[in-house]
């Protein structure tokens, strides 16, 4: 862990080793092994709140021209589930995971919502032991780093409505989505939606939500429809 913080730009200090352990530990394997005491549902749902506060801050303040509406549809691109996930890689946060021998095994080194919801557990654990000055430094390098090419690609624009034109207008067909999985607590729940086009599954997402997740599972379909769009005509 000292290895880590470092490589990111924070200091290490070990009295806080076990905070950031508990950042990386999956309930999963706290039911598995009796010596581990916590997880990080409960830095997960601190690093939730600094996050949105951070990101909407620094939106508020970067961008002085543009409307409540369009500044939640960036938010919302930069720190849904899918754009996390693609964090956590960058950092290789997979590798740190304290997962059971079955979560293991199923890959959930390399799932988004697991990813996600640990760089919101980091984040916490940055937050409750450096304070605000450094988890906005973090936030600034990784998350809000994509923010340009978010604008470029108009990714934060209504992504759901602009599939389901794509889909009815080109193929003829109304997307759904369907429920692929679904962990936490009914107060902290994580939701990875599927969207489909005539049984095809053509994107995922996830989310705190089912709406959410929906719209990143469309977002991630529009992102890869030079993938399926031509199959499926």
């Amino acid at each position: 862990m000292k290895r880590l913080l470092k490589v990111l730009g924070l200091e290490y200090f070990p009295e806080f080793e076990p905070v950031f352990v508990e950042a990386f530990t999956h309930r999963s394997a706290v039911n598995e092994k009796g010596d581990r005491n916590h997880h990080n549902e409960r830095l997960e749902f601190l690093g939730d709140a600094v996050l949105e506060l951070v990101t909407t801050e620094a939106l508020f303040n970067r961008f002085p021209e543009k409307q409540e509406g369009e500044l939640t549809n960036i938010r919302s691109a930069l720190v849904c589930g899918q754009n996390l996930a693609k964090v956590a890689r960058k950092l290789h946060f997979g590798e740190h995971l304290i997962l059971s021998a079955g979560e293991s095994r199923s890959g959930g080194a390399d799932k988004d919502y697991l990813l996600a919801n640990v760089v919101e557990a980091f984040i916490g654990a940055v937050y409750k032991t450096q304070g605000m000055e450094a988890v906005q430094k973090f936030i600034s390098e990784w998350v809000l780093m994509d923010v340009e090419e978010i604008l470029r690609t108009g990714s934060h624009r209504d992504a759901k409505s602009e599939f389901q034109e794509l889909s009815q207008g080109t193929l003829g067909f109304t997307p759904y989505y369907e429920v692929l999985l679904e962990e936490g607590k009914d107060h902290e729940k994580k939701f990875e939606m599927g969207a489909y086009i005539n049984e095809n599954l053509v994107g995922k997402g996830i989310g705190g939500s089912k709406k959410e997740a929906q719209t990143a599972a469309a977002a991630n379909a529009l992102e890869h429809k030079k993938e399926w769009l031509g199959v499926l005509k």
